[in-house]
């Protein structure tokens, strides 16, 4: 009687575990499937913006080019490839200031597994 009741408590078990890792399982696959399409949206957005502002500012940039030709070409030149160069590299910095603070992967299903493991060392 006492091994069927072990056997049983053993199945219980057993499937209790399999169903906490199906649910993890689970989760972890909505985790990915969140962070694919935010990246994916971020990454047209991005593409988008980049496109309009280096069409947009190759246009001014000409503008002023074509606007100063006759008195200070060389300096409407210089000035804007300062002032080009200068917001790039400010760019850049808060992209990789961006990237440093950017929340982990899987950061749900992280914390939800450190809950079960304590549940199960208690």
């Amino acid at each position: 009687m006492s091994q069927e009741n072990m056997l049983s408590a053993v199945k219980n078990l057993v499937s209790t575990a399999a169903a906490i890792t199906q649910t993890r399982l689970e989760l972890l696959s909505i985790d990915v499937q969140i962070a694919r399409s935010q990246f994916m949206r971020l990454l047209v957005f991005i593409s988008l913006a980049l496109f309009f502002l280096f069409f947009g500012l190759v246009m001014l940039a000409l503008l002023i080019v074509i606007y100063s030709w006759e008195t200070n070409r060389m300096m409407a030149l210089g000035l804007l490839s300062g002032g080009f160069l200068s917001v790039g590299l400010i760019l850049a910095l808060v992209v990789l200031r961006s990237l440093k603070t950017m929340p982990k992967l899987f950061e749900s299903s992280i914390a939800e597994l450190a809950k079960d493991r304590q549940a199960l060392s208690k």
